[in-house]
């Protein structure tokens, strides 16, 4: 490709700052590097300056932690995404952001490419390179790990020495991380069999279960139609909620699962995850709506979970299918506004309490003493009625 100036997706490790120099060398172009701040804390220390004595051109560091809640996590909580019964997609939510931010800051600098550090076994590929795609039609992609003969760890480090590339002088974690405020993930190295623990120092956002308070904490999260907006009473912004809420969860052992799943481009892989705060936010989320949303709309709602998480998953977060689903579960929301107590214990989170001015729910319909309400007798018919078919089945046999 004749490529004259290239945006690169630049983390500051191994990976991104070979890529950042061997982009240099083979195309023989100017490369600026673009870091995306969702919450990545120290990781992020010092990477301009990195970026620059590496070879790049310039180097934007952004802060898009609350955009990044704002915008992509609370409204995916709202939809009560679950990849595979377990997964909250704290890495799979990011990408569309990133990729968004790094076509804007291509279209600004007049570049023609963008390039990313994900190798060709892997999802995000396809989640940056949909992404890509879908905001830019015309944009050029350099994907190195598909086209490179740097593949393995032993080749990049050598191509680093060689060209004098910073690279920490730490011992190699025998695993791969990803970072964000929702959540971080291990993956590759010691975990790839399926029967290893984990060890516990591995752990970063939780304390383990064991080692947990024994007390329980009480705390209230407030809803205003699906979205969080305060904890214990205090107004806080969508970055500072989550990161509070991640605080609370780690503080008590919460959010920390271990799964194999299943990746889009067919291969199984395990990981494992710690969502804290996520993890409380979902539980709340959902005892929430369990007294503000009507059943229909609920169960048509839960009906679409599936494909939703696995539009995210897959990398279609600027597909219209999503924006479509995303239309009908923001309608599905506008009643979900109220207070939920929780009770957070040794890796659980324990729905305590809820209320609500739209409320569905009344007690005095409900209740099993004697109501002015509902005519019990009249389930009599209602029963008959859904059993007519199922008479005639029999009948029939």
């Amino acid at each position: 490709m004749n490529i004259k100036k290239i945006v690169l997706a630049y983390s500051g490790g191994l990976d991104t700052s070979v890529i950042l120099k061997w982009l240099k060398e083979e195309y023989d172009c100017e490369v600026i590097a673009f870091a995306a701040d969702l919450g990545q804390g120290k990781e992020l220390d010092g990477i301009e300056e990195k970026a620059v004595n590496t070879g790049a051109s310039k180097a934007y560091v952004e802060d898009l932690r609350e955009e990044f809640v704002r915008d992509y996590v609370f409204p995916m909580f709202q939809g009560a995404a679950v990849y595979e019964t377990y997964y909250l997609l704290g890495t799979s939510i990011a990408r569309p952001l990133i990729a968004k931010r790094q076509i804007e800051i291509a279209e600004k600098e007049g570049a023609d490419a963008v390039s990313h550090g994900s190798t060709g076994k892997g999802n995000d590929q396809v989640r940056f390179e949909l992404s890509y795609y879908a905001l830019n039609p015309s944009i050029k992609v350099i994907a190195p790990w598909r086209v490179w003969d740097l593949n393995s760890r032993e080749k990049l480090i050598n191509f680093a020495k060689e060209h004098s590339i910073t690279i920490p002088v730490t011992k190699e974690k025998p695993y791969s991380s990803d970072r964000n405020l929702l959540h971080i993930s291990f993956e590759g190295g010691i975990l790839e069999d399926p029967w290893n623990e984990p060890d516990e120092d591995m752990f970063l956002l939780s304390v383990s279960p064991e080692k947990a308070p024994d007390k329980p904490e009480y705390i209230e999260i407030n809803f205003e139609k699906g979205i969080p907006v305060k904890i214990n009473g205090e107004e806080l912004s969508p970055a500072n909620l989550l990161d509070r809420l991640n605080q609370l969860g780690g503080k008590h052992g919460i959010g920390r699962i271990d799964i194999v799943e299943n990746r889009f481009v067919g291969m199984k892989s395990r990981g494992v995850y710690e969502t804290p705060g996520g993890t409380i936010l979902y539980h709340a989320l959902r005892a929430m709506e369990s007294i503000t949303m009507d059943r229909e709309v609920m169960h048509i709602r839960d009906s679409l979970v599936p494909k939703y998480a696995q539009l995210i998953y897959n990398g279609f977060w600027f597909a219209p299918e999503r924006e479509m689903i995303q239309k009908m579960i923001e309608e599905s929301q506008q009643n979900v506004t109220g207070v939920v107590r929780l009770k957070l214990y040794k890796g659980n989170v324990i729905v305590v309490g809820r209320k609500s001015e739209k409320s569905l729910y009344d007690p005095d319909i409900a209740t099993f003493d004697e109501d002015t309400v509902y005519e019990q007798k009249d389930a009599d018919g209602f029963i008959k009625l859904n059993a007519l078919r199922l008479k005639v089945r029999k009948l029939l046999k």
